[in-house]
């Protein structure tokens, strides 16, 4: 379990990364959603030990992050992909991860190489382990870091924005090894592409502007925006009085998929809220309330 409390971060005077986050996570795949800029880097920085907050307590599987020792333990729980890896493009695969696994403490020559081929075989870059990181595409070098992350089997994994440059078969292939991961560990997926989310993670929370704005299921969020998403078809006309989430064109009329309480004139139909509806209903009224 992670609990977080009380977190903040603040960077010179005004700049406010993170404001008394309050989180408690427990086993299985937990999904950090939010916009470019939310916090969320920030938040897994602090959870990977890497970053000291300014207040606030982490505790990762009863190791208080705060102490030397603490840190220590929770770090040897850990795997971390960041948002940005650096791989060393002159090294193999093969070299990169077993590179990778000696900063572990996986110092057993024939376990360490054992891991790194079971690793290599799940993310699919077995028949390439050979060829230098310099000659990988984007999700390629992706799914290197989703291995070096894996390695010596942790019980804590963060991973930010994961399936940035996947294309949607990857995409899925990841989430399904997540997942998988997730049934033992506990694996905070961190992104900003909603799908994502709602195909992988059981319990989520939304962070905008430092801030917890939602703490719940996917169904919780949802249910949030009962009778506040509708369906509209105009001849051409946009719909006033109310947010437009998406906009389809047919051959004889428009139609509009909207949040609000749109005028009885336009003879709206009620819509069954999305994951996406609900976040992006959050986050209106996030900015409506200041």
């Amino acid at each position: 379990m992670i609990e977080i409390t009380g977190l903040s971060k603040t960077y010179g005077r005004s700049i406010h990364a993170l404001q008394n986050v309050d989180l408690c996570i427990e086993t299985g795949m937990f999904g950090l959603l939010g916009p470019n800029g939310a916090g969320k880097t920030t938040l897994m920085r602090i959870m990977a030990g890497l970053l000291r907050p300014t207040s606030g307590k982490v505790s990762v599987w009863g190791n208080d992050l705060a102490t030397l020792q603490g840190k220590q333990a929770a770090k040897a729980l850990l795997g971390y992909l960041p948002q940005e890896l650096g791989l060393y493009p002159n090294l193999t695969a093969r070299e990169f991860l077993d590179y990778v696994a000696i900063l572990k403490g996986i110092t057993e020559r024939a376990t360490r190489h054992r891991q790194i081929d079971e690793m290599l075989d799940t993310v699919r870059l077995i028949d390439v382990a050979e060829r230098k990181l310099s000659t990988f595409s984007g999700g390629m070098k992706q799914r290197v870091g989703i291995a070096q992350a894996l390695l010596g089997s942790p019980r804590f994994l963060i991973v930010d924005e994961p399936t940035a440059g996947l294309d949607p078969e990857e995409r899925v292939r990841l989430r399904n090894l997540l997942a998988d991961v997730a049934r033992t560990s506990t694996v905070i997926l961190s992104t900003h592409i909603i799908d994502d989310i709602s195909q992988s993670c059981n319990a989520l929370a939304v962070i905008a502007q430092g801030r917890v704005l939602f703490r719940g299921s996917p169904r919780q969020l949802m249910e949030q925006m009962q009778n506040q998403i509708w369906t509209i078809q105009t001849s051409g006309e946009i719909p006033q009085g109310v947010q437009i989430i998406s906009t389809l064109i047919t051959n004889d009329c428009v139609q509009y998929r909207v949040i609000g309480s749109p005028s009885t004139d336009y003879r709206a139909i009620p819509a069954v809220p999305s994951l996406e509806d609900a976040y992006i209903g959050l986050m209106q009224r996030s900015k409506t309330n200041g």
